[in-house]
């Protein structure tokens, strides 16, 4: 069966079975199968760190149990920044992580999570899904004895946490900050001096002053990591992660090893997973940003020049990598052109009817008051 085809039914396909109490036929031909997930991420972060969680269950409750998957916090068996290489070198069958994590390796890896002012988190998925993205990732991460599943996106991050205001392109300069992928490699041009640290030791190094400013992901993370207890300011938008996206990486032995009707049942969940962290996110956040303003966070937007500053040095940085490494210019530009042609969609009806939504339309609420009746 084609992949997306099957992953076309995996809702329906998965419930069923779910539904049915008991593995079809196909997956009770297959014998039992007992992998390790070893993911880049703390369990307190119960939607990045329970999208892993999610799809074990549901690929063990569409198998009866016969395909189970053990998953791993960051720590338990490798440290959050290797699980690529545990999975590479066969120490675990799988892991959840983010690709971009692991450009020391190869630039190129960005691109399986987010680049500076790339795709939001459907204009990804439209790119993985039906773009030819994932096709071009896979050929790449075979290479590294990887095969990749989309399994997560974080939509649109915040722009992280600082201990002062960022009114210019100047107060950039000297400025230590956590933050992951090419935006460190941005912000370098720029005076800045970025740090790669896993979620679980940020804080401390934040609260230390080991570092001026930091980015997550967004409020519901950021609220439980506590950074709103030591810095102020939190700015928007994370130029660099308009749409983070994650994977499972298997690696490729176990990939080949795997029955037929798991590996469709493993890509019917992954695809579930996707959808459900976004949700997640998409509703949990905007909870958490009220609590979080509430208790005296300054929210403030990175200025326009600053924007322009980096959006400028971005591309400058594409330019010079592209030209020492092919395989990183061959997916930026496949990925681009295609984003290049979903921006142009994008701001006829979506931006149109999100600006009306956000600036134009009066709440429900106020609608149907005494008040605004008059």
């Amino acid at each position: 069966m084609e992949r997306r085809k099957f992953i076309g039914k995996a809702g329906a396909g998965i419930a069923g079975i779910v539904a049915a109490g008991s593995a079809p036929a196909f997956a009770q031909g297959a014998g039992e199968v007992k992998w390790r997930l070893a993911s880049s991420f703390p369990k307190s972060l119960d939607t990045i760190f329970g999208a892993s969680e999610f799809l074990a269950r549901r690929v063990a409750e569409a198998t009866s149990g016969k395909f189970q998957i053990r998953n791993f916090a960051a720590g338990e068996i490798v440290p959050g920044l290797q699980v690529l290489d545990a999975v590479s070198n066969g120490t675990v069958e799988c892991g959840h992580t983010a690709s971009y994590y692991y450009i020391g390796k190869d630039p190129t890896f960005a691109f399986g999570t987010t680049v500076p002012f790339g795709p939001n988190a459907r204009q990804f998925n439209s790119w993985w899904v039906q773009g030819g993205g994932e096709a071009l990732m896979n050929d790449f991460y075979k290479e590294h004895s990887l095969r990749a599943l989309l399994c997560g996106n974080t939509g649109a991050q915040m722009g992280g946490w600082f201990r002062k205001e960022i009114k210019s392109v100047a107060d950039l300069r000297g400025l230590k900050i956590r933050i992951a992928g090419l935006a460190g490699q941005v912000l370098t041009k720029l005076g800045a001096v970025p740090q790669q640290i896993a979620g679980g030791e940020i804080y401390q190094a934040l609260e230390r002053g080991t570092i001026d400013a930091t980015e997550w992901v967004g409020p519901y993370d950021d609220e439980k990591l506590g950074f709103n207890k030591v810095a102020k300011y939190y700015y928007y938008p994370a130029w660099w992660e308009g749409g983070a996206a994650l994977q499972v990486f298997v690696n490729g032995k176990a990939w080949e090893a795997l029955p037929k009707e798991y590996r469709a049942i493993l890509e019917a969940a992954t695809a579930e997973a996707n959808t459900w962290m976004l949700t997640r996110y998409d509703t949990q956040n905007a909870v958490a940003l009220k609590r979080l303003v509430g208790g005296g966070t300054q929210l403030r937007a990175f200025p326009r020049p600053v924007m322009e500053a980096c959006h400028k040095e971005s591309l400058a940085l594409y330019a010079e990598i592209s030209a020492k490494n092919p395989k990183f210019a061959k997916i930026h530009e496949h990925m681009m052109r295609f984003l290049e042609e979903q921006v142009l969609w994008f701001r006829v009806a979506e931006a149109n009817y999100d600006g009306f939504m956000q600036t134009g339309r009066k709440p429900a609420a106020a609608a149907k008051s005494p008040a605004a009746k008059k």
